[in-house]
């Protein structure tokens, strides 16, 4: 097993250090910080690779940036409550006969390909219940902000986030029923022997127990809705510009990367092996950023799910 996981880190290392040397002359041209924050991205036809100062192209990564993390914050807010509601619901209220065949039908929606749920956004849920759902946002007097101004579109950053919502609710569900029913049993019966309702051991005993688990499914589900590109790229929009609007249509890492790279010249090629490189780099922090959160968060609660 140690030589195992001696090679799988060896790949790892290789992979990561060819595709940073591979998009290094991008870093060298923009700058590092000014590739990440640019906003401009204007891809020439172009063969250069190795020699920065031939390279025709502008590469600002900014717009896929933001478009990446809006339409990752978007999934997050609808996804947690709704997965925290129904693995409490499948643990602490199902009959045990429902309870087994949610929990099936759970673990299955975790396992659809995403091409599945992005085919189904595009084709019937965005535009039967999302395009009057957003009209109706629009109409109202958050039309008025910056966030919900029009027009509505059919692609978006509203209506990718919102399918990948459903996309990462399943596993976050999954892992959060987990985490509850790991939960010391005697300390739930022991609130209920004490004339605590069900909604009290919930919400005194029974979440507390389980916070560091919540965020430790929270932060993997982030780092699914980050890293998905199939149904992002079907729902986004594949606009090079940004807007602020959550009814524009903008992209993301990921998908920018596949809807472009099979007719990319191979100066291009190395601007998107730079959006890799900075994937990769977010998704790494991210999942550091997790496990310290899991660990503080089980020391100060006393998690059992640590």
């Amino acid at each position: 097993m140690t030589t195992a996981g001696v090679f799988v880190l060896f790949l790892l290392g290789v992979m990561i250090v060819r595709t940073t040397v591979d998009a290094w002359p991008v870093f060298q041209k923009e700058g590092f910080f000014g590739f990440l924050f640019g906003m401009q991205w204007t891809a020439q036809a172009s063969n250069e690779t190795t020699n920065p100062d031939l390279m025709l192209g502008t590469y600002g990564a900014w717009p896929f940036i933001y478009g990446t993390f809006v339409t990752a914050f978007i999934a997050l807010v609808i996804a947690l409550p709704l997965a925290i509601a129904t693995a409490l619901y499948i643990t602490q209220a199902a009959p045990r006969r429902i309870r087994n065949s949610l929990s099936y039908w759970v673990e299955t929606l975790a396992a659809v390909p995403s091409i599945v749920y992005g085919l189904w956004g595009l084709l019937f849920f965005v535009p039967v219940v999302l395009m009057p759902l957003f009209a109706w946002l629009e109409s109202t007097f958050l039309g008025d902000t910056f966030l919900f101004e029009g027009p509505v579109r059919n692609v978006s950053y509203l209506a990718a986030g919102t399918v990948l919502a459903i996309m990462i609710l399943p596993i976050m569900t999954a892992i959060i029923r987990e985490v509850f029913s790991a939960a010391p049993q005697d300390e739930l019966n022991a609130a209920y022997g004490m004339g605590a309702t069900r909604w009290e051991v919930i919400r005194q005993v029974l979440l507390p127990r389980s916070t560091s688990g919540i965020v430790g499914g929270t932060m993997l589900g982030m780092g699914r809705a980050i890293g998905e590109t199939i149904a992002v790229a079907m729902l986004v929009g594949g606009s090079q510009r940004m807007g602020y609007s959550l009814f524009f249509g903008g992209d993301s890492m990921a998908a920018h990367i596949v809807s472009t790279f099979a007719d990319a010249y191979p100066e291009t090629i190395i601007g998107l092996m730079a959006i890799g490189v900075a994937l990769f780099l977010f998704t790494f922090f991210i999942n550091i950023l997790a496990r310290a959160l899991v660990w503080r968060v089980g020391r100060l609660g006393g998690d059992s799910a640590v």
